[in-house]
């Protein structure tokens, strides 16, 4: 093959797309379509409790167009991270909306489903034989982790969605996948070279994200060849240009030149950036390092506790002068009574108390440049994790009452500090999640991290 068009419809599937977009790109008749529909940008939530981060009923919008789409051209659809994190329950559901849209719409194709969860028994063993490497940073791993995690993951690379296209797959849905591998799979597989193929990659992975002018998530096109690729919004209104297309490279990368992929590093020192038009831009020079040992990321989320808040505004100018002893104190108060209320049984370091000034620095904390505060009003956010719902509301509701009533030099008398728009004051958010995980795995192969399932779904005319 001489080229290779590909359509991506949007960043990740659920956020949206316009639909003439989407068909002006399938006038262009694409070899394949690819979207990526996770990341861990939603946070560790949704790996620890398998719930995705995009609601059913926009998911299923975007991937019954992508499915009819394709269908209607005869070309592969390829889909990873399904469900954002890419773990079973995700990759379940994904399965279970692409069975819904089948039925609905009379289609008829060979469904491969790529999982990415990971068995534990196999993690230990590779722990065991040193083949576990922490990325930096790192948390403590060791198999007590491995133990306690909800769900961990693989990231897989081109290969497992190349394997599943051998094996004659029309859609492809699988589990956490490298953004890039999607479409960096049949280009590989056609033989295209792979700085070329994992370029194009990148800047197709969020979609539309690659232009100067972006109103809302939409499509992307490509035209990749052996020596350069080609790329374009549909839609006309929309411009690529070659300082928007390289800064794509730093998005979600600490280094802008060099780019690390299961298989090797995509080296983009000597890519070269040219517009052949007010709205395409190409690239040509990016090259690809192959890794001396093949590695594939691990993502793992445990449970933290469980969480209850507290969402309250102040308004007095004088606690507002002296937000931070006033905080400070309160901090004091609110240990000082779940002390007495709880005893020995509840131990400082068994839950977190965290209260955040949104006005002040509650984005970014001690990292905050600005140190006056110039608002008139502040608004705290009140966080308490424990081991337990009924301990974190216990300890939230305490947190409110001192906060309501906590006094300054300035008044005397009860006065009021905090202002509540919730009735009942604490809100109960349930089990909470962190990441444990940021380690590689040498498999002994691309595949055996990742089990395949081939299914035909619908009557074979």
């Amino acid at each position: 093959m001489e080229e290779i068009r590909i359509l991506a419809p949007n960043g990740v599937c659920g956020s949206g797309f316009v639909e003439a977009s989407f068909e002006k790109g399938l006038c262009a008749q694409p070899h394949f379509i690819g979207c990526d529909a996770g990341s861990t940008d939603p946070g560790p939530s949704h790996l620890g409790s398998g719930e995705p981060a995009f609601p059913r009923e926009a998911v299923k919008r975007d991937l019954r167009l992508m499915m009819l789409g394709a269908r209607r051209l005869k070309v592969p659809l390829l889909i990873g991270s399904a469900g954002t994190a890419g773990a079973d329950p995700h990759l379940a559901w994904y399965a279970d909306i692409v069975r819904e849209i089948a039925a609905a719409e009379s289609l008829s194709f060979k469904l491969a489903l790529i999982h990415a969860e990971q068995d534990k028994t196999y993690l230990k063993q590779r722990l065991h034989e040193g083949r576990i490497k922490p990325l930096h940073p790192a948390p403590h791993f060791d198999e007590s982790v491995i133990e306690r995690s909800a769900h961990i993951v693989g990231m897989m690379g081109a290969e497992p969605f190349m394997k599943a296209l051998n094996a004659g797959a029309d859609i492809v849905i699988a589990g956490r996948a490298s953004d890039t591998a999607i479409f960096a799979a049949l280009p590989l597989m056609r033989g295209f070279p792979e700085g070329m193929a994992w370029h194009a990659a990148k800047i197709l992975e969020c979609g539309a994200a690659a232009v100067v002018n972006r109103k809302t998530p939409d499509c992307m096109f490509a035209w990749l060849r052996h020596d350069h690729f080609v790329v374009e919004a549909p839609d006309e209104e929309l411009r690529c240009t070659p300082q928007s297309v390289a800064s794509h490279s730093l998005y979600e990368n600490a280094d802008p030149f060099r780019l690390i992929e299961s298989s090797g590093t995509l080296d983009l020192t000597q890519s070269h950036y040219e517009a052949i038009s007010d709205r395409a831009v190409k690239v040509s020079g990016s090259t690809f390092i192959p890794a001396q040992c093949y590695t594939v990321k691990l993502e793992g989320a445990e449970l933290a506790g469980y969480q209850s808040i507290v969402i309250g505004s102040i308004r007095d100018p004088f606690i507002i002068r002296q937000i931070d002893d006033w905080t400070a104190r309160l901090t004091d108060k609110i240990h000082a009574r779940v002390h007495m209320v709880y005893g020995d049984r509840l131990k400082p370091t068994d839950y977190v108390l965290n209260i955040r000034i949104y006005g002040k620095n509650g984005t970014m904390g001690p990292l905050e440049p600005v140190k006056e505060i110039l608002s008139h009003e502040l608004c705290l956010l009140i966080e308490v994790t424990a081991p337990t719902q009924d301990v974190a509301s216990s300890i939230a509701g305490m947190a409110r009452h001192q906060a309501l009533h906590l006094p300054i030099p300035e008044w005397s008398g009860l006065i009021t500090a905090l202002a509540c728009p919730y009735n009942p004051a604490h809100l109960d958010r349930g089990a909470v999640y962190r990441f444990n995980i940021n380690h590689v795995v040498e498999p002994d192969d691309p595949y055996e991290m990742f089990p395949m399932e081939l299914i035909d779904i619908g009557a074979k005319t």
